[in-house]
């Protein structure tokens, strides 16, 4: 029992030696660097802030599509087109998103990607309880674009 202590006595000791003996680092003076101009970062945009987002994220894709619906009931189509074209990278498959976009583009007058997202949507849900009234608009856009070329 006595060798144990003794031990233990020595280690503590050889501890506290060492721990005495180390020079303060604290103490020293800074030690001149030179100075690193300051980096600027590139403007960002919603678009480029997902890139580090999981492709496949079902979750961002309802966020997405609230937040869309958000910006377009205060008006602000270019933001809802934003986050509705996201919530389709979130989740590619997802039909509902395409909806929107169509709604948000149309508002936009952007009549031909309008129509594009409603097909779109139609592919994917081809039984939509609103696939009659989406044929109606198509049909619509597509008369308005044909106008347009005469």
């Amino acid at each position: 029992m006595l060798r144990v202590r003794a031990n233990w006595l020595v280690i503590a000791a050889a501890a506290l030696l060492t721990a005495v003996s180390t020079p303060a680092r604290a103490q020293d003076p800074p030690e001149k660097k030179q100075q690193e101009k300051p980096k600027k970062d590139p403007p960002s945009d919603a678009a480029e802030d997902t890139k580090d987002q999981p492709m496949w994220d079902p979750l961002r894709a309802e966020k997405d599509l609230e937040v869309g619906q958000y910006y377009m009931k205060r008006g602000d189509i270019d933001a809802a087109i934003d986050r509705f074209e996201d919530a389709i990278l979130a989740k590619p498959g997802y039909a509902l998103p395409y909806r929107y976009l169509g709604d948000a583009q149309e508002k936009r007058g952007l009549k031909r990607q309008a129509i594009q997202s409603f097909t779109k949507y139609l592919d994917l849900y081809p039984h939509a309880e609103d696939a009659a009234k989406i044929h109606k608009r198509i049909e619509k856009l597509w008369a308005a674009v044909e106008k347009g070329k005469k």
